[in-house]
């Protein structure tokens, strides 16, 4: 087996500039006046593929982590036939995160969100005595929870009672995953305030979600697989978003890719999608303001449970900090697009029909996103563009495998239970 060796990097502050050491779970950095994602800067200034690690790990050159993993798998890149045709475009790359052995592609719980839990966890040093917590729609509880429990790391996942159909897997989880879901009727934004009570315990460490480096880089290794296939860095990007952490991992991997110098100098225009009717991160964009628009918990609550792809409702996603996503639109020249429920239904049926696999909601929103920035005159047809479709093959793995489902440990409203209650209980679930 061959002994893993770290790759070095400092964090640096968006708002300021300023680096500093790694010093531990380093989520933010204090030392910013104003909120600021914090970034890596690695000392490998150029990217090369580790053809001497598997799966999600041939990625390491640039990846904040300690170790690796057992029984991962990295994104796939391919030039698109099909569905190009249908759009009537020359260079489509499509860049894709699922389950689809006929091209390589071998993500078990069939969602991109395989590459930040792949990337999180292996930040964690292997004598961690924490128990990590991540809040979830839906995919990234599927995929952290089997990355915990293949590798015996002990997880709390919370997540919407109305998702829990999202928790399937190839067999039954190990023990050391405990499940707590917030009642029907409450979104994901209710699942991220149970998380941050349980946080209240040292005994549990918040994941982090966009603020967590080794998140934004995993997903970053969807621009890796398509730059490194592809020979140049994409002209355009499209991807659905429910916080918009892909789109700024996009970015962040452009910016090192230039530094790089060997796959070009520009910047990819990024266009992300929201699915309407739950769309503040394209209102406050299309209305030109760094702030999301001002909304009550119930109107968020009710437009989220409208939208088909469940996954993209983040109701306090890193749009207006520091080298969040209004200002990735802004440095990279990009644009806000949206699909409907309706485009769902029928872009998923022509992706099939026009790739041979079947693609989760949210990627399809991503496509309707691409429809409409092609009949807007916003790409042409001989662009090199990059469409991350972030989850597929739901469907094939199901066909072919037996599947489990995962039940709810507990059931918790945030508001409506004692703080110190719902600590407590969780706490039991963990106890020998």
């Amino acid at each position: 087996m061959v002994k893993f060796k770290p790759t070095k990097y400092v964090l640096q502050c968006m708002a300021t500039g300023e680096r500093f050491e790694d010093s531990g779970w380093v989520l933010a950095s204090s030392k910013c006046n104003i909120p600021s994602l914090v970034r890596t800067v690695y000392e490998n200034r150029q990217f090369n593929l580790r053809k001497d690690l598997d799966g999600f790990y041939q990625f390491a050159d640039w990846l904040p982590i300690k170790r690796t993993l057992s029984d991962s798998a990295s994104p796939v890149t391919y030039k698109s036939t099909g569905l190009a045709s249908v759009l009537g475009l020359e260079n489509l790359y499509i860049t894709f995160s699922g389950y689809w052995p006929e091209r390589g592609a071998g993500m078990k719980t069939c969602s991109f969100k395989e590459t930040e839990a792949y990337s999180v966890c292996a930040r964690l040093a292997e004598d961690n005595d924490r128990i990590l917590v991540v809040a979830s729609a839906g995919n990234t509880a599927r995929a952290f929870a089997n990355v915990c429990s293949e590798n015996n790391i002990p997880l709390l996942v919370a997540i919407p009672e109305e998702n829990i159909d999202a928790l399937w897997f190839e067999k039954p989880l190990n023990d050391c995953v405990k499940v707590v879901a917030t009642p029907k009727g409450t979104d994901y934004y209710d699942a991220i305030a149970i998380g941050d009570i349980i946080c209240g315990s040292p005994r549990f460490l918040p994941e982090g979600g966009a603020k967590n480096v080794a998140r934004r880089d995993g997903m970053g290794t969807t621009v890796l697989s398509a730059t490194t296939f592809i020979g140049r860095i994409p002209d355009c990007y499209f991807q659905a978003i429910g916080s918009g952490t892909g789109t700024i991992a996009a970015w962040e991997c452009n910016l090192r890719l230039i530094e790089d110098g060997r796959y070009g100098t520009h910047k990819m225009r990024l266009y992300p999608s929201q699915n309407i009717p739950f769309t503040p991160m394209y209102d406050a964009w299309k209305a030109g303001s760094r702030e999301l628009f001002p909304s009550t918990a119930e109107e968020a609550r009710q437009k989220a449970l409208q939208i088909t792809a469940k996954v993209l409702s983040n109701r306090k996603p890193p749009y207006s900090l520091c080298g969040g996503l209004f200002d990735a639109l802004k440095d990279s020249g990009g644009d806000m697009e949206t699909g409907t429920n309706e485009d769902i239904i029928r872009i998923s049926e022509l992706f099939e029909k026009a790739e041979g696999i079947d693609i989760h909601p949210a990627a399809a929103i991503a496509i309707a996103g691409l429809e409409h920035a092609i009949a807007a005159g916003k790409v042409s047809k001989d662009e090199t563009i990059m469409l991350n479709i972030t989850g597929g093959g739901e469907k094939l793995f199901k066909k072919t495998h037996e599947v489990f489902y995962k039940k709810p440990d507990l059931i918790l409203h945030p508001e409506k239970e004692d703080k110190n209650d719902i600590i407590n209980t969780v706490e039991h679930l963990f106890r020998p």
